[in-house]
């Protein structure tokens, strides 16, 4: 994880206080359910929680525990006991180190997505209310990058709304799926532990149990999730890649915002670059990094291996921390965003007409000329326009094959015919009536 790349929020659910809280908690609970059941005596169950529930759990003497040991959850154990006392014998009683890892790690991941949902919501707003803005502004669509035929930037940008409702769709689910706990013991059997107590814990901690973990929770969960942070990664990157093309010079049609004082270049001071959108797209990358990886997680050994640990504690922060940044950073250049009507206008006229080309071929085929012939005609004078020899209606008006009354070729030049159905994809999109 890149300090410069990331929110304090996002970076507490990772920080090595909030995991050893976390592994207490889990231990507590446990602990709190076996004195329930008769497996370890009632006050020994609380003076674990009122001696621990406010305690500072030292990460640098639980790291020098660890080098003897060779084992963290040992070694947080061994750390918990300096501060609990005899009591502390009673923790982790049937349970093995899987069982508070892949429950911490659920919770980690889980409070993560809730920040995603968090910062897809500042993105769908921002969209919104860009798009409402300028639901009617008239805009060049593209394919290829070439000029097409008219839409409107709002509409555009409803496009990306919709996009980004999935994401939030998928960022519920994935997180639906990986909140699991495990508390199962060695294997996964329950030998040494009453399933009550996986119950008990996965309630306190905002989980479901898993149906059967072998030791480990199966790790199709996580590579699920971090499949759907990829996905939202790469609508991210196509939004902030729209961005970048339309701010290219020659195009100039929305840029992002440039704030006083800010520099372009170190070289050439006339310069304003995508800098935020290029980030994005690079950040995109390395969310999408951690998918192959947390795919190969999936096939461990037998009931269990840590192959997948050295990864997870790699791509958990990272994903998730960069995901939340770059969301945040989204959303930021869309709100603030530089947006230029009279650019897209001209843009739209650049080529004198030629947007309205099938309109043209589709009145002609409507008159009784076949539509090899129509296309012929209007793909000819179409040629003579891209060749700079003039205008499109005086060619189409000049060329006896095109037989529409001139007030009707007028007509099919109209920018309005193409925006008549907004309201439609409207409604579609933000739920208008």
């Amino acid at each position: 994880m890149i300090t410069r790349y990331s929110r304090p929020d996002a970076v507490a659910i990772w920080s090595q206080e909030t995991k050893y809280r976390i592994w207490f908690e889990i231990e507590a609970h446990a602990a709190t359910k076996m004195a329930e059941l008769g497996v370890i005596p009632t006050d020994a169950a609380e003076a674990i929680w009122a001696k621990g529930k406010d305690a500072v759990f030292d990460a640098d003497r639980i790291d020098e525990i660890e080098r003897t040991t060779k084992h963290d959850v040992i070694a947080f154990l061994t750390h918990v006991a300096e501060i609990v006392g005899e009591e502390a014998r009673f923790l982790h009683q049937g349970m093995t180190s899987s069982d508070v890892l892949d429950t911490c790690f659920a919770v980690q991941l889980a409070r993560s997505a809730d920040l995603l949902i968090g910062g897809v919501d500042r993105v769908l707003a921002a969209l919104e209310t860009r798009a409402r803005e300028h639901k009617f502004t008239p805009q060049v669509g593209r394919s290829h990058g070439i000029h097409a035929e008219p839409i409107t930037f709002g509409l555009k940008l409803a496009g990306y709304h919709a996009e980004f409702q999935r994401a939030k769709r998928r960022l519920i689910t994935a997180r639906e799926e990986i909140a699991t706990c495990a508390i199962s013991g060695a294997v996964g059997t329950f030998a040494n532990v009453d399933p009550a107590v996986e119950q008990y814990v996965a309630d306190q901690m905002g989980l479901q149990v898993e149906p059967v973990s072998t030791q480990v929770i199966p790790r199709d969960r996580h590579a699920a999730f971090f499949a759907a942070l990829g996905v939202v990664a790469s609508s991210i990157e196509r939004l902030a890649t729209e961005v970048r093309h339309l701010q290219r010079t020659e195009v100039l049609e929305a840029e992002e915002f440039f704030d006083k004082g800010q520099k372009g270049s170190s070289a050439m001071p006339h310069k304003r670059n995508p800098i935020l959108t290029e980030n994005l797209t690079g950040l995109a990358r390395l969310v999408r990094s951690s998918v192959v990886p947390a795919m190969e997680n999936v096939a461990l050994w037998h009931e269990r291996d840590i192959s997948h640990s050295s990864v997870e504690r790699g791509i958990g922060p990272d994903a998730t921390i960069h995901l939340d940044f770059a969301l945040h950073r989204l959303a930021g250049v869309v709100e603030r965003m530089n947006i230029y009507p009279e650019n897209m206008q001209k843009n739209i006229d650049l080529l004198g007409g030629l947007v309205h080309s099938q309109r043209v071929m589709l009145a002609l085929t409507q008159a009784g000329v076949s539509r090899e012939d129509a296309y012929a005609a209007v793909q000819e004078n179409a040629m003579k326009v891209w060749r700079g020899e003039g205008r499109f209606l005086d060619f189409l008006k000049a060329d006896a094959r095109v037989t529409l009354p001139e007030a009707q070729l007028e007509a099919l030049f109209d920018l309005g015919y193409h925006t008549k159905h907004v309201d439609t994809v409207f409604a579609r999109v933000f739920g208008d009536a």
